[in-house]
């Protein structure tokens, strides 16, 4: 099955008014370069079998299609909006002020972060304390603050490889480099006990040192990839010391030329990020433009067929590709059919 037809809508019809859509050809999502693959899948299908005009799906990044979506109300603004974070609420505040007050927003599976390196290269075991003590830019050090001076793994932990750090991480505008800073970083600096020695240093100023400690070096040794995850596998194809961060499904998919870490001893796996044991997942999400819903030609059945069991479920193709079905996925397909607003509204 090819992933994605990225043709843009050839008639927009009519005007829009401040607060409501105007139908047009097309629906039309953007956002999450992680959810994309999936969000492609299920607009082909849905294009071939629901007699509606193939959904325009674009990537760009989360923030970026969350802030798109948040522009306003009408024909030149996107339906839907796909994200691999929640959508924070300043961006929930900033749709509110252009006109697109009523959102669903619907969860449809979760993805794992992982670390993915050349396939006949070294094999890792990493903790988040590794990788904070390799790229944050700033350490701890007898009460004072001093740049990071590691340039080798076995500098961060003497039983990893003894190899350059050349890490390529997701650029700022991505998803999934939140959930990195989090989840990686962050824990990373409280495992390691830096979190409360930044804290002592700072007098105590919790804020400032969660910052410090998700502050990334900027010396080369890490590089930001504001592309999709090809361009981080081309650049471990050019640089077999390279170690990547990536969704899930994209390294399965390229298993074939990458090998995967594990995290804190676990491998990341379907199966052990639907458990909970992997420690580096994260739920995946579409925001629907509520106002657009009786406007915009299939927008409904769309986000129906997205979340069905047919299509997210276990046995359905996004799982195929890499998706973990979310075990209350019949509690979304309600959310969906009822229309049920962020908020609760």
């Amino acid at each position: 099955m090819s992933l994605i037809r990225l043709t843009t809508s050839s008639l927009l019809l009519a005007t829009i008014s401040a607060t409501a859509a105007v139908a047009r050809e097309n629906v039309q999502v953007a956002g999450s370069s992680t959810v994309l693959p999936y969000a492609a899948i299920v607009a082909e299908s849905f294009g071939e079998n629901f007699g509606f005009p193939t959904p325009v799906v674009e990537s760009g990044g989360s923030s970026a299609g969350l802030k798109r979506f948040c522009e306003g109300v009408g024909e030149n603004t996107v339906d839907i909006a796909i994200a691999s974070r929640v959508i924070k609420p300043s961006e929930i505040a900033i749709c509110s002020e252009n006109g697109v007050t009523d959102i669903v927003e619907v969860r449809i599976g979760y993805d794992g972060i992982v670390f993915a390196s050349d396939i006949n290269g070294n094999t890792f075991a990493f903790t988040p304390a590794d990788w904070y003590s390799a790229l944050a830019a700033d350490l701890p050090v007898d009460g004072a603050m001093v740049a990071n001076a590691a340039t080798n793994w076995t500098a961060v932990n003497a039983a990893l490889p003894d190899q350059p750090i050349t890490a390529f991480i997701p650029g700022t505008k991505h998803g999934t480099r939140e959930v990195f800073e989090e989840k990686v970083l962050l824990q990373g600096c409280e495992d390691s006990g830096a979190l409360a020695a930044i804290m002592e240093i700072n007098g105590g100023n919790e804020e400032a040192a969660e910052a410090t400690c998700m502050a990334v070096r900027t010396d080369g040794l890490s590089v930001d990839i504001d592309g999709d995850y090809t361009e981080t596998l081309a650049r471990i194809e050019a640089d077999d010391n390279g170690i990547g961060v990536f969704g899930l499904s994209f390294y399965e998919n390229n298993s074939d030329k990458l090998q995967v870490a594990t995290m804190s001893g676990v491998v990341p796996t379907s199966e052990s990020i639907s458990t909970g044991d992997y420690p580096v997942s994260r739920p995946l999400y579409f925001y629907i433009k509520a106002a657009h819903l009786d406007v915009i030609p299939g927008l409904q059945e769309f986000a129906d067929f997205f979340v069905s069991d047919d299509i997210a479920g276990p046995d359905g193709p996004l799982a195929e590709y890499g998706l973990v079905p979310d075990p209350e996925l019949s509690i979304t397909q309600e959310t969906v059919a009822n229309r049920t607003l962020l908020g609760g509204k």
